[in-house]
């Protein structure tokens, strides 16, 4: 079968590296990473993140990127290309449909969640975050969210400033964007951590950071490590796989993806040695959940010298982390609609953007007019964010893996990576038997049905790994087949 032509390309590796980490670098990163590391001890669930990028976050990311390359097209095309290359069922297409609107329905709680980056730009700005509390900022930021006109409006602006930079294309629009703000964002970063360096809590900050306690290895924080880990990395939303479609055939997909994942993970620790610092230098409580940076930070950059200038470089460094990963959010279906139907790119991003519109101001009502609507405990914004975190994008990545370790022919695969046969090996190991295993303990936790500490029975773990490698072994001359649609 002839290959597809590609109809966009990168201009040079580094616009995918600079996309895909700009996808990747978000409020998961600068926002989430932090405090959930402050909640489970710092240093050993630091430890536990890096292992579980290894294991789950690098193979799953290839896996994407190769299917998206060889197929050349959004989430649904691409994946729909590659099994009728390898001869099988179509069905398969349904894998980049979910994929897709997974990270069409997170950008849509997604730009309210930005909005608040930046809302607090300006706040911190105009002195709207002047308060003696913590308390007093919780009420600050129930307020904004309150009134719909303030939330709606910059939610607004999230959303049609990512419409814009998506409409102009791949290289005009989302490589030319990503190619000043993700080194704005790394000026900023590191303009905040010399910052965090004069703020007499650096020692603490850094200790806490990367200090090994084994006591906080718990299965708790593995699965927190293990969930973060396969989220931060915009799995199974559709992004890497759409920008892998872009990539040249002549660049290396491990290489590639190995510098995406070290660039993430840089980012996100920069982001605890910046934040964590200023935490410990004002007295303050590293585990103070979501509220970290949208009310314990303002209030610790009040006391500090110069603070309203570097919480304004703060809070703008965050809307350019959240305005990046918004972008990747939106190209699949932009990319499917243009492909597929013959939209031009403008009309597309017009199109979903109205939808866009439409679905995120619903779950900006959650947070004011709508706020008592709550069928089974859950408000709008809740119910996008449970279907796609907790359902969705899980399913998604066990769907992935089958897909290239089992449904794929090899050679589709072996091809596309182009790897030593030592590394092909190990890859091909971690996609068939320890990514299944891993994804489905964390798909199972974040349902609540996990009914067990997994570091207290490891040997769980160990042993569900080792039979699925030993009966898929077994059973692969007739498993491959059935799964392929063959």
């Amino acid at each position: 079968m002839t290959r597809e032509k590609p109809k966009n390309l990168w201009l040079s590796r580094w616009g995918f590296i600079l996309a895909a980490t700009g996808s990747a670098v978000g409020l998961g990163n600068i926002w989430k990473f932090p405090y959930i590391t402050g909640e489970f001890g710092g240093g050993a669930f630091v430890l536990m993140y890096l292992l579980c990028i290894l294991a789950i976050g690098v193979p799953v990311m290839m896996c994407e990127i190769a299917i998206g390359r060889r197929g050349r097209g959004s989430p649904i095309d691409a994946i729909g290309r590659v099994v009728r290359e390898n001869n099988g069922n179509p069905l398969w297409k349904a894998v980049g449909g979910m994929a897709m609107t997974a990270g069409f329905l997170i950008l849509c709680f997604y730009v309210v969640v930005a909005g608040w980056a930046f809302a607090y730009t300006v706040k911190m700005l105009d002195g709207s975050l002047a308060a003696t509390s913590v308390e007093a900022l919780g009420g600050v930021f129930e307020a904004h969210n309150s009134n719909p006109w303030q939330l709606g409006g910059w939610s607004l602006l999230v959303a049609l400033l990512t419409l814009w930079i998506v409409a102009k294309g791949v290289q005009k629009g989302i490589e030319n964007a990503v190619r000043w703000m993700m080194p704005g964002l790394a000026v900023l970063l590191l303009i905040l951590v010399g910052y965090a360096v004069t703020s007499g809590g650096f020692d603490q900050g850094f200790a806490f950071l990367f200090s090994f306690d084994t006591s906080k290895i718990t299965g708790e924080a593995l699965l927190a490590a293990l969930g973060h880990a396969f989220f931060t990395l915009s799995l199974a939303s559709g992004a890497i796989l759409t920008y892998g479609s872009y990539i040249p055939d002549d660049q290396s997909i491990a290489r590639t993806t190995f510098m995406v994942a070290i660039a993430d993970t840089c980012v996100a620790l920069l982001a605890g040695l910046a934040i964590f610092p200023i935490i410990f230098a004002n007295g303050m409580d590293p585990t103070a959940g979501p509220g970290l940076i949208f009310m314990s930070l303002p209030l610790a950059f009040q006391q500090m010298p110069f603070g309203t200038a570097f919480g304004v470089l703060f809070f703008a460094m965050v809307s350019i982390a959240a305005l990046t990963s918004a972008i990747s959010m939106i190209e699949a279906t932009v990319a499917y609609l243009n492909e597929k139907h013959g939209i031009s790119r403008l009309k597309a991003a017009m199109g979903s953007g109205a939808v866009l519109l439409v679905i995120s101001m619903l779950a900006m009502l959650s947070f004011n007019l709508m706020s008592g609507w709550t069928p089974m405990g859950k408000n709008f914004f809740d119910w996008l964010d449970y279907l796609t975190s907790r359902w969705m994008m899980p399913l998604g990545g066990i769907f992935t893996v089958l897909l290239a370790g089992y449904a794929l022919r090899s050679e589709i695969m072996r091809d596309e990576l182009n790897l030593p046969p030592l590394g092909y090996a190990l890859w091909l190991f971690m996609v068939r038997y320890v990514c299944p295993v891993l994804i489905l303990m964390v798909f199972l936790h974040a349902l609540g049905w996990l009914g067990f500490d997994p570091l207290q029975r490891w040997y769980w773990i160990a042993g569900a790994i080792g039979a699925l490698t030993l009966v898929g072994e077994l059973l692969r001359p007739r498993v491959m087949p059935a799964l392929a649609g063959r």
